[in-house]
């Protein structure tokens, strides 16, 4: 299966201290492990409460894409998808991880995690692709 054009969404999870920087390298250091170049990053997506912090706003303004601000509700709708299991997260959220929940509720209904979660010391990063971006050979 190939991504189409536009179609990656990554998910962030972050601690409130943690600099632009550090989110900024973790999202290439995610494409790079997918073989993907940084500019298929077409939405970034985090837990509802910290969408408004002002490292995620940057690091969305940087890389010239929306930011998505996922509800509590829709993070716990798609954690049956979530593949990596933090039971420090489970605790407070209710989500194994909310990197990869924020992706792939971003990316919509039927949407595949492409990446699972890396994480730098104070953040997270997942990548999901929309289930239209999917297309498989013949």
């Amino acid at each position: 299966m190939e991504p189409g054009p536009g179609d990656l969404v990554a998910g962030i999870g972050f601690r409130h201290a943690t600099a632009p920087a550090e989110i900024l390298a973790l999202v290439a250091q995610a494409c790079d492990a997918a073989g993907l170049p940084r500019a298929r990053v077409v939405r970034l997506a985090t837990a509802g409460d910290r969408a408004g912090e002002p490292a995620i706003r940057a690091v969305a303004q940087t890389l010239g894409c929306p930011l998505e601000a996922v509800p509590p509700e829709a993070l716990i709708a798609v954690d049956a998808a979530v593949a990596t299991r933090s039971h420090r997260i489970e605790a407070s959220r209710r989500v194994g991880s909310v990197a990869e929940a924020a992706a792939l509720a971003a990316a919509g209904p039927g949407a595949t995690l492409l990446l699972r979660r890396i994480a730098s010391a104070g953040a997270t990063c997942a990548l999901a692709l929309r289930a239209q971006s999917v297309t498989q050979e013949p």
